[in-house]
């Protein structure tokens, strides 16, 4: 069944109130809170921050809280999920009542521990499948803790090593892609590639800082923001050695597929076609 609601995944470091981003000053298509802007689509939508991913959620609160009014949101509220909370009647009830769920950066692994196959997890999934226009957004951890399957821990390293990455289930709100974040700033090309050619049915998703992609009917993905996301497809892979290499010894991959987006460009996650955008 197609989604009625729609995700926004961003690659971290998007327009906030402490971000420092290079891409203000050089590039054009920088605008002022692109990205956050996007959480509501009517004035006075109801917004509920989870940072659970975060190891500082009062810092988490103190960064949305300035954004947030800067760009004149008014019904907002934090929520940082203990154990006791994921049973919740107060909490199922606020978000039942939400427009949009947005989760912050921190670990993605916090993230799937604790919400992952809850009925937290499950109230989401049901709003995003049969809710018209509900969003569920998040950036940095809070992007990549969204698919079936999640990147939990990888080494950024000069060569694909065999068994350096390590993969586990997340939320399950879209299937068949794998996403990575600061992919550019952080040098994730490897790690996101290894995870492209150990799942070669999924789309890698190397989101950049300040950009994001809002995914609509569950599969046509546009790109918003300053800075590239890029799409690795391992679909038409020809010779490889993942299947031999022991611990330790590098990957090497023919004619693992790369696709870059900008601001305005479009995917589709079904047939693998990129729509681009005249005069860019």
């Amino acid at each position: 069944m197609m989604p009625k609601g729609k995700l926004l995944i961003i690659g971290g470091n998007e327009d906030r109130s402490d971000s420092e981003n290079e891409m203000e000053k050089i590039n054009r298509d920088f605008v002022p809170h692109e990205i956050l802007k996007l959480l509501t689509r009517h004035k006075g939508d109801r917004i509920e921050v989870i940072t659970t991913a975060s190891s500082e959620p009062e810092s988490m609160r103190e960064i949305y809280t300035e954004t947030f009014n800067e760009i004149g949101f008014t019904n907002y509220d934090f929520l940082h999920f203990c154990d006791q909370q994921l049973h919740s009647d107060h909490y199922f009830k606020r978000l039942e009542a939400a427009n949009t769920v947005f989760f912050t950066g921190g670990d993605q692994n916090k993230i799937c521990d604790d919400l992952k196959e809850s009925a937290i997890s499950e109230i989401l999934i049901k709003k995003y499948k049969t809710e018209e226009g509900f969003l569920i957004a998040g950036t940095s951890a809070g992007a990549m803790c969204m698919p079936k399957i999640i990147i939990s821990d990888a080494v950024n390293g000069e060569a694909m090593l065999n068994r350096d990455i390590k993969l586990m289930s997340g939320l399950g709100l879209i299937d068949k892609c794998i996403i990575d974040t600061h992919f550019v700033h952080r040098g994730r090309f490897s790690r996101l590639a290894h995870a492209s050619i150990l799942h070669q049915d999924h789309w890698g998703i190397g989101l950049g800082e300040d950009t994001a992609l809002m995914i609509e009917r569950g599969n046509i993905a546009k790109c918003i923001g300053s800075g590239m996301a890029v799409i690795l497809s391992g679909k038409e892979l020809m010779q490889t050695n993942i299947g031999t290499v022991t611990k330790g010894e590098a990957v090497y991959a023919e004619n693992l597929k790369v696709h870059i987006l900008t601001d305005g460009c479009s995917f589709d996650l079904k047939n693998g076609s990129l729509k681009g955008v005249m005069g860019h």
